[in-house]
C-alpha cells in the first residue's frame, strides 16, 4: 500500500477509464489517506475518520468501473452493494447491516487465500509424503542388512517420477474425512443472514466425521491432499480475527444507485425503502457496532463512496445527517464523442479490442479504421443527445449492431480479414439511427 501513491492510483485508473479527473483524484486521496491513518500514533489514528465520497453524474460515464478498478488496486477489503436492495429494518428485505457482514466475508476470503499461499510450500511436501506413503506403503521390517537404505533409495526414484508427473495416470485408494451434511433452516423475522451465528458451520462441528475411501489418479490425489495440508495448517481463529480489525481499519464500501433512496418523505405511508433505509444507514456510516459471525465488526473507519445519477432526486433531498457524512462530492461530466473515440481506442479493455479478440477465435481478424471509430462515436453521441443519455454503454449496442452480421458468419465465412470503415458502420446502422421510433427500440 505504500508504494501506491495517489499519482499512481490515477495512472492505473487511466488504463481503464477515460476522464473523470475529479473524480479519480478524490479516491485516490481516500485511497492514500488509509495507509496515511495507519502510520500515526494510536490515540491520532482513532481520532481521524474517513472523508467519504459521493460520486454524481449520469449513468455510463464511469462511477462504477472506478469502483471496480478500485478493488482490484487495493488489496483492502472491497464490496459493491446498490443502495436500492435494502429496506428499513423490520421490513421484508435485506436491512443495511447485511452490507457489513458481507465486507466481514470478503476480508475473511482475502486473508485466508495469503494465508493458504504462505502455508502452501510446506503443504505441498506434506502432501507429497502421504502420496509417496500410499504409493509405497511400509512394510514390515525383515531384519536384513541394508533393508532401510535401500527402501529409502526406492523412496526417492518414486520421488523423482512423482515429480516429473510419470506417476500421475496411476490409480491409488485415498482415505480421507468427511462430515454429514445438514441442512439448517432457522426461521426469524430477520432472516438467517442477519443472525450474525453461523449454524450451519456449528451443526457441522456436532455431526462426527466419518472415514472415506476413494480410488483415484495420483494427480488428483495430490491435489486433494494438497488442499487438506493447507486447510490443517491455516489457522481459523487468526484468519477470523485479522479479517475484522483489516475490514475495521481498511475496508471499502461502494454504495451505488444512492439516488434511488433520496427524495421527499412519502405522504401515503411509511417509506420504508427510502427514508427509512437512510435512516438506517446513518449509524453504519457515523460508526456503530454490528453483529457478524465473525465477531462484532465496528463501522468508525470504514470507507464509504456513494454514487448516483441524482436526474430526478439531488443530494440535497437526502436527509441532513446523511449529507454531512458524505463531506466530499465530485461532480462527473456526460461523455461527448471525442471521449467516445478515447474509450473505444485508449483503454486495455476498449471494446474494439474485445470484439477484436472475440472474432480472432474464429480465424477473423477485424480492424477498423480511424474514420470508423469517429462515425460510431458520432452515432453514440447524437443518440445520447436525442434520446436518454446512457453514457458509454450506447457503444455496446452499437457495435453489436455494426458487428452482428460478422458475428453471425464468422464460423463460415471465408474472407478472415475484414477491414470496418465510415461507411460500413453508416450502412449497419443508418436506418436505426435516423427512424427516432425505431432507435427506443433498438438503440
Amino acid at each position: 500500500m505504500k508504494s501506491l501513491t495517489p499519482r499512481r492510483i490515477v495512472a492505473e485508473l487511466d488504463k481503464y477509464i477515460v476522464g473523470q479527473n475529479d473524480a479519480k483524484r478524490a479516491v485516490a486521496v481516500a485511497l492514500r489517506n488509509r495507509w496515511r491513518r495507519q502510520q500515526l500514533a494510536p490515540e491520532m489514528r482513532d481520532e481521524v475518520a474517513p472523508k467519504n465520497i459521493i460520486m454524481i453524474g449520469p449513468t455510463g460515464v464511469g462511477k462504477t468501473e472506478i469502483a471496480r478498478r478500485l478493488s482490484n488496486l487495493t488489496g483492502a477489503p472491497f464490496i459493491k452493494v446498490e443502495a436500492s436492495k435494502y429496506t428499513e429494518v423490520g421490513y421484508h428485505g435485506r436491512d443495511v447491516e447485511t452490507m457489513i457482514r458481507d465486507l466481514v466475508s470478503v476480508a475473511v476470503n482475502l486473508v485466508r487465500g495469503e494465508e493458504q499461499e504462505k502455508v502452501r510450500p510446506k503443504a505441498e511436501a506434506a502432501a507429497e509424503e502421504r502420496v509417496l506413503d500410499l504409493l509405497l506403503p511400509k512394510a514390515a521390517p525383515t531384519g536384513e542388512e541394508g533393508e532401510e537404505e535401500r527402501r529409502g533409495r526406492t523412496r526417492e526414484r518414486i520421488r523423482e517420477k512423482l515429480r516429473k508427473g510419470e506417476l500421475d495416470e496411476r490409480t491409488i485408494e485415498v482415505v480421507t474425512e468427511e462430515r454429514g451434511s445438514s441442512i439448517i433452516e432457522v426461521i426469524s423475522n430477520q432472516g438467517v443472514e442477519q443472525l450474525g451465528v453461523d449454524f450451519q458451520d456449528a451443526f457441522e462441528k456436532m455431526m462426527p466425521a466419518r472415514q472415506v475411501s476413494r480410488k483415484m489418479k495420483v494427480a488428483d490425489a495430490r491435489k486433494l491432499l494438497l488442499e487438506q495440508e493447507v486447510e490443517r495448517l491455516v489457522e481459523k481463529d487468526k484468519i477470523q480475527r485479522e479479517a475484522v480489525e483489516r475490514t475495521e481499519s481498511m475496508g471499502i464500501v461502494f454504495l451505488d444507485e444512492l439516488d434511488k433512496i433520496a427524495g421527499p418523505p412519502s405522504k401515503e405511508g411509511p417509506d420504508v425503502s427510502r427514508e427509512g433505509v437512510q435512516r438506517d444507514l446513518l449509524p453504519i456510516v457515523e460508526g456503530s457496532t454490528v453483529v457478524t459471525r465473525y465477531g462484532m465488526v465496528k463501522t468508525d473507519h470504514i470507507l464509504f463512496i456513494a454514487a448516483g445519477a441524482f436526474n430526478v432526486s439531488k443530494p440535497s433531498d437526502l436527509i441532513p445527517e446523511l449529507q454531512g457524512r458524505f463531506p466530499i462530492r465530485v461532480e462527473l461530466s456526460s461523455l461527448t464523442s471525442e471521449d467516445f473515440v478515447r474509450i473505444l481506442t485508449e483503454p486495455r479493455n476498449a471494446l474494439t479490442k474485445q470484439y477484436a479478440a472475440l472474432l480472432e477465435t474464429e480465424g477473423v481478424a477485424i480492424t477498423f479504421t480511424d474514420d470508423a471509430i469517429a462515425e460510431i462515436a458520432a452515432v453514440a453521441a447524437a443518440v445520447n443527445k436525442r434520446m436518454q443519455d446512457i453514457g458509454a454503454r450506447r457503444l455496446h449496442t452499437i457495435l453489436e449492431k455494426v458487428l452482428d452480421e460478422i458475428s453471425f458468419s464468422a464460423p463460415d465465412v471465408e474472407q478472415k480479414k475484414i477491414k470496418i470503415d465510415a461507411e460500413y458502420v453508416r450502412e449497419h446502422v443508418k436506418d436505426v439511427a435516423e427512424d427516432e421510433d425505431l432507435s427506443k427500440y433498438i438503440l
